[in-house]
């Protein structure tokens, strides 16, 4: 069954594919950082809140629900629980301001999602950017694609920022609330008891343990989540390290856009963090990167990096490096394979990670928190932790179409965006920029599915293959030849090999045929 519908959805796509490339053949052939609105006396107060409380930590269950981590999902989802009348405790390792290199782009869907949480005044006054699109760089080329935003009010739109900033603004939202505890301390292991999650061992700031009972606990204590393991079964896989500095002093290209530029090896990005410093973003492939210390980063980033970047940016890319801060990140992708639990949850990127190259992480745990709440909503009693574990196991299905498509999208682009010396993938790198440099709907439609405002995956998966077959049309046409086809039914392979395994592993059933999964219509539990 599952492989006739592959083989219909590639043919549909092969003949939609060829006709995007007679129109886009013919097409071608004519043509200062604000004040920070976290001040430090706030941010004290944040941190501090809950830490003359640290004695009643173990008060036998005051909480209804335990997050675990204040990130963005754990921030969020303490916000929203704590505004439905939920109790919620919040234990965060350390609630000083994050500095980090990613998390720092929010695409439109997010946006949308940020909004119908209540939480779209935590982008203002941080000096937020807003992002419109993206321009592609290759070879001396360039486009801009728009993300398509005319149905949509006019404040909706991409928000680039400091990611310290905005978990702060996220934090003291939270805290807020009355029924929300935000308490520094790190937790150490679940408490179980019968297979049953009740509650967490934790560690305050002062190094006093504590237990803290809730009958839902909530993980989201990030990508280095040291909880995970009794949740679900990770598959981490680390493709590649992202290379972090900021520009000062310089203009992007095309303003308010994230610019993606298709370098050799792997993509370099750049996108505004506020209205006078630009983000640096440099792919390099592999889980080791040269080192700091001795100087053989700064070498790299200017013999190998630096002939690539745009001129506009060249200069001040060159004075980032002298400079000297220089991060760095791994890149972590780990399909979502839960343990249904009694008692637990995870979320965020201590669930599932995807490549941060398209920057969708944030819009899938938002995405994520709204669903959850929507499952929580018609329940007062959390209590029976083995109908409740029931009915959010639909939570896992709910989630997919968005998760999946984004998921998906950022692990085939990074392969297809990647230099490679086989000439077949190099040819679906090619045939991708210019299929998105036509422009209308070959843009619009990919651009839509990467900024969260159209999660569809069959979708997905027809301009993925619509982009295969137009790069088969470019090598066959005006004249076709053996060696031409032969390229061409090793891009049809490639591009096969690239996005079915993604697909396998986030899986086809709840991505593609969700309705056919029975929690998909697990009714709440009756008491």
């Amino acid at each position: 069954m599952v492989g006739e519908h592959h083989l219909f959805g590639a043919i549909v796509a092969a003949i939609v594919g060829f006709l995007f490339l007679l129109v886009g053949f013919h097409r071608r052939r004519r043509r200062s950082t604000a004040a920070v609105a976290v001040s430090p006396a706030a941010a004290a107060e944040v941190a501090g809140k809950w830490e003359s409380g640290a004695e009643v930590a173990g008060d036998g269950g005051a909480a209804d629900v335990i997050v675990v981590g204040a990130g963005v999902a754990g921030s969020a989802l303490a916000y929203t629980l704590g505004k439905d009348g939920r109790r919620v405790h919040v234990i965060e390792r350390d609630l000083s301001e994050p500095d980090r290199i990613v998390g720092e782009l929010l695409q439109p869907g997010g946006y949308l999602k940020l909004i119908e949480l209540g939480l779209e005044d935590c982008v203002k006054e941080i000096d937020a950017q807003r992002v419109l699109g993206y321009a592609l760089f290759k070879d001396g080329k360039n486009a801009k694609v728009s993300y398509p935003l005319e149905k949509f009010h006019s404040d909706v739109a991409g928000r680039s920022f400091h990611n310290g900033r905005f978990i702060q603004r996220m934090r003291e939202k939270a805290a807020s609330l009355p029924n929300v505890r935000l308490e520094q301390g790190t937790v150490t292991s679940l408490l179980e008891e019968n297979g049953t999650v009740k509650g967490v061992l934790y560690k305050t700031k002062s190094g006093e343990e504590f237990k803290a009972y809730a009958p839902l606990t909530v993980v989201c204590d990030g990508c280095f989540s040291n909880l995970r393991r009794s949740l679900c079964s990770p598959r981490v896989d680390v493709p590649s390290c992202f290379v972090g500095l900021v520009l000062e002093n310089c203009n992007l290209p095309y303003p308010n856009h994230g610019h993606v530029i298709l370098a050799d090896p792997s993509p370099i990005l750049f996108y505004p963090i506020s209205s006078t410093e630009i983000r640096c973003l440099v792919d390099v492939p592999g889980q080791k990167v040269p080192s700091i210390a001795n100087g053989e980063m700064a070498n790299y980033l200017k013999t190998v990096v630096a002939p690539q970047i745009p001129p506009e940016l060249y200069d001040a890319f060159i004075a980032a490096i002298d400079k000297g801060n220089i991060r760095t990140m791994p890149n972590r992708s780990m399909p979502a394979a839960p343990h249904p639990t009694p008692g637990a949850l995870l979320m965020g990127d201590a669930f599932n990670m995807r490549h941060p190259l398209t920057g969708g992480g944030m819009t899938v745990a938002l995405s994520d928190i709204v669903v959850l709440r929507n499952l929580l909503q018609p329940l007062r009693d959390l209590h029976d932790a083995s109908s409740l574990c029931r009915y959010l196991e639909s939570f896992y299905t709910l989630r997919k179409p968005v998760a999946s498509t984004i998921n998906t999208l950022a692990g085939a682009l990074y392969k297809v965006f990647s230099a490679s010396p086989d000439r077949a993938r190099n040819e679906m790198r090619q045939a991708c920029f210019d299929y998105l440099s036509l422009g209308g709907i070959f843009s619009t439609g990919p651009v839509s599915l990467l900024s969260g405002l159209n999660p569809r995956p069959l979708s997905l998966v027809a301009h993925f293959f619509a982009v295969a077959i137009y790069g088969v049309g470019r090598l066959l046409l005006p004249f076709p030849s053996p060696k031409r086809l032969w390229i061409g039914a090793r891009l049809i392979s490639a591009a096969s090999g690239i996005i079915f395994p993604i697909i396998k592993a986030e899986g086809v059933r709840q991505m593609f045929f969700p309705a056919t999964v029975p929690a998909y219509y697990r009714a709440p539990p009756t008491k």
